[in-house]
């Protein structure tokens, strides 16, 4: 598996997707959104942002969802299940912080 839509949104002035994948062992979410009503809330007509756990801090992740350590598509088909709507890349985020799972983050607007 290559990549899981956590969310998927689009109107004729907005469009949001969210993804997670697994990048050279790390585990990314990341979201873009664009339009104009992205602009009016950031003031430019998109938004991207990001997060990612490296693979130290990730074996903490596993055991959250009850998948076997190591079973990356298992991990991103029980994240995709649990975390699917317009406020899962902060849900998903307050999950790290509540458990202590240290993730670098970016955003760009």
């Amino acid at each position: 598996m290559d990549k899981v839509t956590l969310f998927h949104f689009e109107t004729s002035d907005i469009k949001v997707t969210i993804e997670a994948y697994f990048r050279n062992d790390w585990l990314m979410v990341e979201g873009y959104d664009i339009g104009k009503r992205v602009e009016e809330i950031w003031g430019d007509s998109d938004y991207e942002y990001s997060l990612g756990v490296n693979p130290g801090e990730l074996k903490k992740l596993y055991p959250l969802f009850g998948i076997c350590y190591g079973d990356k598509d298992g991990l991103l088909t029980a994240i995709a299940a649990q975390y699917n709507t317009n406020s899962c890349y902060s849900q998903f985020m307050d999950l790290l912080t509540q458990n202590g799972i240290k993730a670098e983050t970016f955003s760009w607007m």
